[in-house]
């Protein structure tokens, strides 16, 4: 479990993020909702450690990440996987060498094991005899899977997907969103999804966090989301639910 406690933050004298409260439990997909420039992607990169907040705590399983030692803080970052809004590959590696990447920088783990491990993780997201393909070979959607693969790899107990569709045609972003789920739920890990696309919230999203103006105005299941009595998360709702139907109607 992941709890973020009072979390506040300011860049110079403007604040972003105001007391956010919030639990993000094991086993189900936790969603960060809300518009572009609402705080979501600075709390994420609060929670991770790219950012310190200003105010507040965030525990990894009771265990308080901003106020550890460089010990326990090392321990903590080892369990952490992250897929990229961009898929973040490496361009000069190979399908193989992307995902053995956090196994070659965080274990000791002899090669025969790292080979097993990464062939594991890419047979379970669709990618088996992918291994020596360039990412330059790849489709977006399998550059996602690529991504999601070497951020699982190690075992992680926490996995944070930024805007993990960004780029996807709506069927395939579907596919990406049911696999996070799927190992969300087969792994029994901590996921956190920050995301605009309400096509997302509805398939996947388990718990919903909704930010507006750096402030969280509501948190719930995503079947509670259309009767929710907050004016903003019913114009965030309904205003995705026209985009949608624009993009439905052009393609």
């Amino acid at each position: 479990m992941i709890e973020v406690k009072n979390i506040s933050k300011f860049f110079d004298d403007t604040q972003v993020l105001f007391n956010i409260n919030g639990k993000f439990l094991p086993g189900q997909a936790n969603l960060i909702i809300g518009s572009s420039g609402t705080g979501k992607t600075v709390l994420l990169k609060c929670i991770v450690g790219l950012l310190s907040p200003d105010e507040g705590s965030v525990f990894f399983d009771g265990r308080d990440f901003h106020n550890s030692g460089r010990s326990e803080i090392q321990d903590i970052r080892r369990e952490i996987g992250m897929l990229f809004q961009g898929g973040a590959l490496f361009d000069s590696k190979n399908v193989e060498q992307n995902v053995g990447f956090p196994l070659d920088m965080l274990t000791k783990m002899p090669r025969d094991e790292k080979l097993d491990r990464i062939n594991f993780v890419l047979n379970r997201l669709g990618l088996a005899n992918s291994n020596k393909k360039m990412p330059s070979e790849l489709s977006g959607g399998m550059k996602k899977r690529v991504g999601l693969a070497r951020a699982i790899v190690n075992n992680s107990k926490y996995l944070f997907c930024d805007e993990p569709n960004s780029g996807l045609d709506p069927q395939t972003a579907i596919v990406i969103d049911h696999l996070i789920q799927e190992i969300t739920e087969e792994f029994n890990i901590t996921t956190i999804v920050v995301t605009h696309d309400m096509n997302s919230v509805m398939e996947i999203g388990d718990y919903v966090m909704f930010m507006h103006k750096g402030q969280m105005l509501w948190e719930g299941p995503n079947s509670d989301i259309l009767n929710a009595d907050v004016r903003e998360l019913q114009e965030f709702v309904y205003s995705n639910k026209l985009m949608m139907a624009l993009r439905e109607q052009s393609s």
